[in-house]
């Protein structure tokens, strides 16, 4: 089944194409000391190499503007610099080389501000992400909706649409963060049916690993069920490659995007005989660096394990002190319990690229 894409323009961060049925992007933000360029670099490698395909950096004072063209001509991904409250940083961060801008309208200084910015990046075709936010909404916006609403993310976003267009900006994306998910819900899916700028989606603030990346599967993966979403971030407290990683685990589960194995595994009844916790423990870390996009499974008995995983490329099915190893649902042979591992291991080295 193939899901639907809502039509929108196309962008680019860098190579990265964005919108009109590009890819879906992962994107993350580093959150190391915005003037340490070693440790910076070194960070972005490592998101790099789970899969990140655009990279955020803060910038929050003249110091850290300082350092950017540093960054950038090293970085290996794409950069955008992440700009509050000084519109100057912004400037400079275009004249740096950046790839992309993530502006919060509501706190930047002003419409004019705002104009400014967009004089500088127009000439480099710089695109700008207008970040709206829940925490962050202009004064008069509250007061004319009530508070944050739905409706409230939606005219802010609005209001600085039509700012850029009327400075025939045509680069930009928008984003509706909360850390409330009805409430994002309900703001991309109003802003989806206005505009066709390209949609940058994600719950803001949603936590740590564990609870935050149950919020990010429910609200980022509702949205692009509907077709909704052109690049993506799971916001996750502490650091940051577990949000590349479930960003691409979101992808793949709706059959989007397809990036290393999908690691299919039973939640085990009475019939496991074996300890599978143990097992599938080993074989997901043994496949951290696979990149093929393979189907692997770990099942708990051989009564039904090859059939439900009938289409992994390859599996393992627990017996009493020993296993089968099959392929396609098909038995390959018969394996002792403390050689299962090694032997599907084994077996995936040899499927072909």
């Amino acid at each position: 089944m193939v899901l639907p894409r809502r039509i929108s323009r196309r962008i680019y961060v860098g190579p990265v194409a964005i919108g009109d049925g590009a890819p879906v992007s992962v994107q993350s933000m580093c959150n190391t000391d915005p003037q340490d360029v070693t440790a910076s670099l070194a960070q972005i490698d490592r998101l790099a190499a789970a899969g990140c395909e655009i990279v955020r950096v803060a910038v929050p004072d003249i110091a850290a503007a300082g350092v950017l063209p540093e960054i950038i001509k090293e970085a290996s991904l794409p950069v955008i610099a992440d700009i509050h409250f000084n519109y100057r940083l912004a400037v400079m961060a275009v004249e740096a080389g950046v790839h992309g801008l993530r502006l919060n309208p509501g706190n930047i200084g002003g419409l004019q501000r705002v104009r400014e910015v967009v004089a500088a990046a127009r000439d480099r075709e710089v695109p700008i992400r207008i970040g709206v936010n829940a925490g962050s909404l202009a004064k008069q916006v509250l007061e004319e909706f009530g508070g944050v609403t739905p409706e409230a993310l939606v005219a802010s976003a609005l209001e600085h649409i039509r700012l850029l267009e009327e400075c025939n900006y045509p680069w930009m994306k928008v984003s509706l963060k909360a850390s409330s998910v009805p409430l994002m819900l309900a703001a991309y899916r109003q802003l989806a049916r206005l505009v066709d700028y390209p949609l940058h989606i994600g719950v803001t603030e949603a936590g740590t690993v564990r609870t935050g990346m149950i919020k990010s599967a429910v609200g980022i993966g509702a949205l692009l069920a509907e077709g909704i979403g052109d690049t993506l971030r799971v916001s996750l407290t502490g650091d940051p490659v577990p949000e590349v990683t479930t960003g691409w685990e979101i992808l793949k589960s709706l059959g989007l995007r397809q990036r290393g194995p999908e690691l299919i595994a039973c939640p085990t009844c009475g019939r496991c005989r074996i300890d599978l916790t143990a097992v599938v423990t080993a074989v997901e870390k043994a496949l951290e660096r696979e990149t093929r996009p393979l189907k692997v499974a770990v099942m708990g008995c051989v009564v039904n394990g090859p059939g439900e995983a009938r289409e992994a490329d390859v599996g393992i099915a627990g017996g009493r002190d020993a296993g089968i190893l099959f392929r396609r649902g098909e038995v390959v042979r018969k394996v002792p319990y403390n050689q299962l591992v090694g032997a599907l291991l084994a077996e995936i080295d040899r499927l072909p690229d």
